[in-house]
């Protein structure tokens, strides 16, 4: 199969992504440990000669449960479906996460959506995936039935790296704490924000670094500071310096504002791409505008310094176009 299918839901299987195989979880991220499920996915299906599936939920289902959404999340269902698509799978399945589908028992999750609607070859998840009524779908649970009803059940365990397991929850503590390095490094690509271009305050320009806002997701954790960065827009790629955080301005809250190096054009309204290179330092308050002139050169100079030695993590950086 060459194209690359994207479904909201199991109500419509094309036939042709029938008898697949399928990897199934959270996958916020999709970092080192999910790719290693992803790997053996495709693994699978070189020996079953079957479609690449992915099989993931939205919100995310801690979301679902919580009186608002809490979770600072490190991927949506787009940026999901854009590192699949680049891992060689055949489609995503993005699938609605609600309290209906939460109540579901897990043997009629199975039968519904794995038996009738996909007709699954093999599935592969990770050892702490649960699924169904009170979470009792268990890998274990999963494998029992697929030796029941004719489908495989491959479960990996937990990558680790260091003392620690590679996790979604670990990234995002090293995201709120400015390790982005080590966040880059177990996601196994550099990190990615994006939104729309809005009007900002001006101040920036004002300053010298007129700037591209967008707005960050309301519970992103993200470390204040400064970043070395480099910014897709279209399928132009630009280097930049970007500042999260107004601490001398009091701003409630403050946009995510990339300074384009060498770049003058009006792009509001446009999606913009970001990929997190270097955090450079955090958030600091100068006595006056002057100071924080001086700085900003600083941080600029720092900056197109370090992206002039930027290499790819992984092919994955390359496959989505923004580091080449």
């Amino acid at each position: 199969m060459t194209n690359f299918t994207i479904l909201n839901g199991l109500d419509n299987i094309p036939t042709e992504l029938k008898n697949s195989v399928v990897a199934i979880g959270n996958f916020d991220g999709c970092h080192l440990g999910h790719q290693r499920i992803f790997s053996s996915s495709l693994d699978i299906v070189k020996a079953h000669d079957a479609p690449a599936l992915v099989l993931t939920f939205e919100p995310h289902p801690r979301d679902v449960f919580a009186p608002e959404p809490f979770m600072f999340r490190l991927t949506n269902g787009e940026q999901k479906a854009q590192i699949i698509k680049a891992l060689g799978f055949d489609g995503i399945i993005i699938m609605p996460f609600d309290r209906d589908l939460a109540a579901l028992e897990a043997s009629d999750f199975i039968k519904k959506y794995f038996i009738d609607a996909l007709k699954v070859k093999a599935v592969c998840v990770g050892e702490d995936f649960h699924f169904g009524k009170n979470r009792q779908g268990t890998p274990e649970f999963l494998a029992h039935a697929g030796s029941k009803l004719g489908f495989e059940v491959h479960q990996l365990n937990l990558l680790v790296q260091g003392q620690e397991t590679i996790s979604s929850s670990r990234i995002r503590k090293c995201l709120s704490e400015g390790g982005l390095n080590v966040a880059n490094r177990l996601l196994n690509y550099h990190w990615i924000v994006e939104g729309i271009v809005i009007e900002g305050d001006k101040r920036g320009r004002e300053l010298g670094y007129p700037t591209a806002n967008f707005a960050l997701a309301e519970n992103s954790n993200l470390a204040q500071g400064i970043y070395a960065v480099r910014v897709k827009l279209g399928q132009r790629l630009f280097d930049g310096v970007a500042s999260f955080g107004k601490p001398m301005f009091r701003t409630k809250q403050p946009p995510f504002e990339v300074h384009i190096f060498d770049f003058d054009e009006d792009i509001y309204g446009q999606k913009i791409e970001v990929a997190l290179i270097e955090h450079i330092r955090g958030q600091m308050i100068f006595d006056n505008l002057d100071e924080l002139i001086v700085q900003m050169d600083k941080d600029s100079n720092k900056a197109r310094k370090i992206l002039q030695t930027i290499k790819p993590i992984s092919e994955l950086d390359e496959k989505r176009g923004i580091i080449i």
